[in-house]
């Protein structure tokens, strides 16, 4: 049985070092050696030393079977529900004619839930009485939110931040003959007005917010996720067994995060997210859109990315990629790769290492999504 005890205790010795590096540079007001530590101190401690209880530790796939449906019941647990509306209806905002797609720009509404704005692309030339795949593409941290995916330039910027980032991944997949369903996420995009924060991160708002009703943004969030799968099952363009979910940096998280609870995805890629929160609780930050409270009493993110084996799924990470720490990263694969090799479907894992920062690569990704989603 592999541990990974010795790594974390590394790890922690290095967390605690930047911790005091933080420390050292804050004000002393004349306080001497055996003075209290600055809570940072204390915290990165403790997350150091959660010892993810349900971290699967078998071999076999019966036990990881086992070990699936224990952990997925215990992060619904910890989220919450994420169920959809079973009732919405749709509000066609904007239709734009491209010369291999359409883009309609729509907004679901129901009762009891915020409304949520989707773009959805339609690839041109379809046959009559044939349908397509589709993906759910999902969008990161950043200022303009779902635009970026669907390649809009108009704002400020945005042409830049499209191209620096391999963004609009969203056009790439419906040029390739995919419908493309592309939500907005909170607080992002048109659903937040970051300037009434004055400097505040909205994430960190917005999660102390949600929790002052014992509510979460990203279990809001993945339930708008589930609602655009929803969406997409309901287009008669769509074969609604053949979807998939691709997104960068918090997109994703969102796309593991999704794929993790609903087993309609069938194949995802997970670009720049290949790390812990373990890492990234003591190493540095983690906004409030990506914690789930308790999650390190039982595991991390690396459990929640394997509870979508034995489906197939590419994790993409830049060589130059500042967010993906070297050691950690090889803690997650190997987490990934003990669950699917346990459940026979090692070939189902793939890890696209490029050479490039946090962006999207597509290199591995588009080609599998060929493989799964069009055999």
């Amino acid at each position: 049985m592999r541990s990974y005890a010795r790594p974390r205790r590394i790890f922690l010795g290095q967390a605690l070092l930047g911790a005091g590096t933080i420390a050292c540079s804050s004000p002393s007001f004349g306080q001497s050696d055996d003075s209290a530590r600055i809570v940072h101190q204390d915290l990165a401690a403790a997350i150091g030393k959660a010892d993810l209880s349900l971290q699967f530790r078998g071999h076999t796939a019966d036990e990881c079977r086992v070990w699936q449906e224990g952990f997925r019941a215990k992060l619904r647990e910890l989220m919450g529900d994420s169920t959809p509306p079973p009732k919405w209806a749709i509000v066609e905002q904007s239709r734009t004619e491209f010369d291999e797609y359409t883009r309609l720009e729509l907004l679901l509404k129901a009762e009891g839930v915020p409304s949520l704005p989707v773009y959805l692309l339609l690839p041109k030339g379809l046959p009559a009485g044939r349908t397509a795949p589709a993906v759910l593409c999902v969008h990161g941290h950043g200022p303009f939110g779902n635009d970026a995916i669907v390649g809009r330039r108009e704002q400020e910027g945005a042409a830049e931040h499209i191209a620096q980032l391999n963004y609009d991944y969203g056009v790439h997949f419906v040029k390739r003959g995919y419908v493309v369903a592309a939500p907005c996420m909170i607080p992002f995009g048109r659903r937040v007005n970051s300037e009434a924060y004055r400097g505040k991160d909205p994430c960190a708002v917005t999660f102390v917010r949600m929790q002052a009703l014992g509510k979460l943004p990203i279990t809001a969030n993945v339930r708008d996720l589930r609602w655009s799968i929803d969406l997409l099952q309901s287009r008669p363009e769509v074969n609604d067994d053949a979807i998939g979910c691709a997104g960068l940096s918090y997109g994703g998280r969102m796309t593991m995060m999704v794929s993790a609870i609903d087993e309609r995805v069938r194949v995802a890629a997970v670009s720049g997210a290949l790390n812990l929160m373990q890492e990234r609780m003591t190493l540095r930050h983690s906004c409030g859109s990506q914690i789930i409270p308790g999650l390190l009493r039982y595991g991390d993110y690396s459990e929640i990315g394997s509870l979508i084996a034995p489906r197939p799924c590419v994790w993409e990470t830049g060589s130059k990629d500042s967010l993906i720490v070297p050691k950690w990263d090889d803690v997650f694969r190997g987490r990934l790769s003990r669950v699917y090799k346990a459940l026979n479907a090692g070939n189902s894992l793939h890890f696209d290492r490029f050479e490039g920062g946090h962006e999207w690569s597509g290199r591995i990704a588009f080609p599998l999504f060929d493989d799964v989603l069009k055999s």
